[in-house]
């Protein structure tokens, strides 16, 4: 039988698959998402939650952008916590722990019902390469799908390997096979391949805890969602258990290090510093007696619970021993073993800006295969890729997206320039403008753009209309507003005696005051709705800040906005180290900015490639 032809083909139905197929239909490409299995769409794999910090900004944006993580994590989310709440929002992130089953049941119900996308159940074995450009794949049962690009999301599947102490599985997580013959295939395009690692913790089923005991964490009151579209609740909260390692528990474990697949030698990729095994932390903290633990349950309708905090490669046995060391664990039931996967990578340095082997036109990689680690970095990745992947096929202009506009620009950024040493996590750190780039704004900063591409629906476009018009009228009126400090006082409202005639977004900077204490000057204030006071408080809060940066941001941008052309001779910069020209004809920098942040680039090294750009713009002049 033969298939039908697409415009892009998606492989692998995890979390970065799932969005680059949503992200290519949304703006028109005939695509085919191909799966294992229909009901593995969905599937959280490590732990049951979403978001997070620097993770959380991540899911706002691919909601603004019309992507389905958000809607998914809201229809799930059992427990939200924002993250940081005592800080500034520019730090804050939201995450929910959620019901495995629910998410599942929400991505599957949207891939179902979603024009212009077909999910076909097989596995991919070899991609089809017409002149130096990807046009299809071949499946295992020989079947070919024709197409003119080509999306891979493999996850930890490209050769991977699940330890469990010195017992090894081929698998890509657990119970499901890994891929080997794509990954043998790509061998042979000559990429720059490595291996990493992640972990996972042993299941313990709930009936078997200890709960009364534990302290308790519960969910938020007034919870943060992660869709725009979201406006309430949709699953009964539930609240977590906290408990610690101990010395016990350490002691067990440092006396089996030996038998750890990562301590044993048994692993050769390198794992995420930022989400250590519980080896990992009784090595590099030694000098701490313990380490919290969230016991966060995998659903409403679940006995099982995972223990975040306590990943391991240790045998079972050994699991066995230091889980029942823990206050409340006692006498805990492991239902599945915790274990290290290991697979392959591509280095992201030999991608483009829009996530395009340079190698292979055609060829798109998202998620794990680019050597990051997480559900929201990968569908972040798989949102860009998919983007692209349909752009190009229906010949339109291709996509940036800019680290001092979004958060995804940061990450696309910071792997295709630098590349990775150990899995790629998102930290608000990393972002240089998150005073603007914030959770809150997520829908202002990209909504446009994904109304311009054509990702986002009537329906968000009227949503976000509506909320635009409502903040646009009560920035207004703060700004009519106008009051100075003996009016503001005669109102209640205290600030500094100095004379000085503020505007209302000038008093909804100081810390203490909030829209409805200047209700007080100017009552009309109060029509404005919590959403919209809210936002409001927020952009004055960091006005004075974001108008700094931007003004930074500009004089940066004189120089480093500068486009470095393909071709361009690095071989010719007298003084440039071999290593450097080495990194730079690989990687291609788009922009002086861009070579910049290449590892081990220097000051001086960049003022040389910026005299030969201007050098060669006097030539062609």
């Amino acid at each position: 039988m033969k298939h039908p032809d697409f415009d892009v083909v998606v492989v692998g139905g995890g979390h970065a698959g799932v969005e680059a197929a949503d992200a290519a239909r949304r703006v028109g490409a005939r695509t085919a998402l191909v799966t294992l299995r229909k009901s593995d769409l969905g599937v959280m794999s490590c732990n049951p939650a979403i978001g997070g910090l620097g993770k959380g900004h991540l899911v706002r944006e691919i909601d603004a952008l019309g992507g389905v993580m958000g809607r998914a994590a809201d229809a799930s989310g059992i427990q939200y916590r924002l993250l940081n709440r005592r800080k500034g929002a520019a730090v804050q992130g939201p995450r929910t722990q959620s019901d495995r089953a629910l998410y599942a049941k929400a991505i599957q119900d949207h891939v179902g019902q979603a024009e212009g996308l077909t999910v076909i159940e097989a596995e991919v074995a070899d991609l089809i390469v017409d002149q130096g450009n990807v046009a299809g794949v071949v499946l295992a049962d020989e079947s070919e799908l024709s197409a003119r690009a080509v999306v891979l999301t493999t996850g930890t599947f490209l050769r991977g390997v699940i330890h469990i102490g010195d017992r090894k599985i081929e698998g890509g997580r657990m119970g499901d096979r890994p891929s080997v013959k794509l990954a043998q295939r790509m061998d042979s395009l000559s990429l720059p391949l490595g291996r990493l690692k992640t972990g996972t913790p042993p299941r313990l089923k709930s009936q078997s805890i200890n709960w009364d005991i534990l302290q308790e964490q519960k969910a938020d009151e007034d919870p943060t969602f992660f869709s725009f579209l979201t406006k309430r609740v949709q699953a009964r909260q539930v609240a977590c258990g906290i408990t610690h390692t101990n010395t016990r528990t350490h002691d067990v474990i440092q006396a089996n290090l030996s038998r750890s697949a990562m301590y044993g030698g048994m692993i050769e990729g390198v794992g995420p510093r930022y989400c250590p095994s519980i080896e990992d932390k009784v090595v590099r903290f030694s000098d701490k007696d313990s380490h919290q633990i969230f016991l966060e349950p995998e659903g409403l309708t679940s006995d099982l619970v995972y223990p975040n905090g306590i990943s391991t490669s240790l045998p079972e046995d050994v699991q066995h021993d230091y889980v029942h060391s823990i206050v409340g664990l006692e006498n805990a039931d492991i239902q599945q073993p915790g274990y290290a996967i290991e697979y392959d990578y591509v280095d992201p340095t030999c991608l483009s800006d829009q996530l395009e082997l340079r190698a292979l036109s055609g060829l798109f990689l998202a998620g794990q295969i680019n050597g990051t680690t997480g559900y929201e970095e990968a569908a972040a990745q798989g949102l860009v890729a998919g983007l692209s992947a349909a752009l190009k096929t229906l010949e339109r202009d291709p996509i940036t997206f800019s680290r001092r506009e979004s958060y995804i620009g940061v990450m696309i950024d910071d792997l295709v320039t630098r590349g990775v040493a150990e899995p790629y996590r998102m930290f608000t750190s990393r972002a240089e403008y998150r005073l603007s780039l914030r959770a809150d704004n997520a829908d202002a900063r990209l909504t446009p753009l994904g109304l311009s591409l054509g990702l986002v629906d009537e329906a968000r476009e009227r949503i976000f209309t509506e909320k635009m018009d409502r903040l646009d009228r009560g920035r207004t009126m703060l700004e009519a507003m106008t009051a100075t400090p003996k009016q503001a006082a005669e109102a209640g409202i205290t600030v500094n005696a100095d004379g000085k005639r503020r505007t209302g977004m000038e008093y909804l900077a100081f810390p203490e005051l909030h829209v409805a204490d200047l209700a007080k000057i100017e009552p009309q204030l109060d029509a404005l709705d919590a959403e919209v006071a809210d936002q409001l408080k927020i952009e004055a809060t960091y006005a004075t800040y974001v108008a700094r940066q931007q003004k930074d941001a500009e004089a940066l941008d004189r120089d480093e906005a500068k486009q470095i052309p393909n071709d361009f001779p690095y071989a010719e910069v007298i003084g440039l180290s071999n290593e450097l020209r080495s990194k730079l004809t690989r990687i291609q920098p788009a922009t002086l900015g861009q070579a910049g942040r290449i590892d081990g680039m220097t000051p001086a090294a960049l003022a040389l490639i910026l005299t030969k750009l201007r050098q060669l713009d006097r030539i062609s002049a």
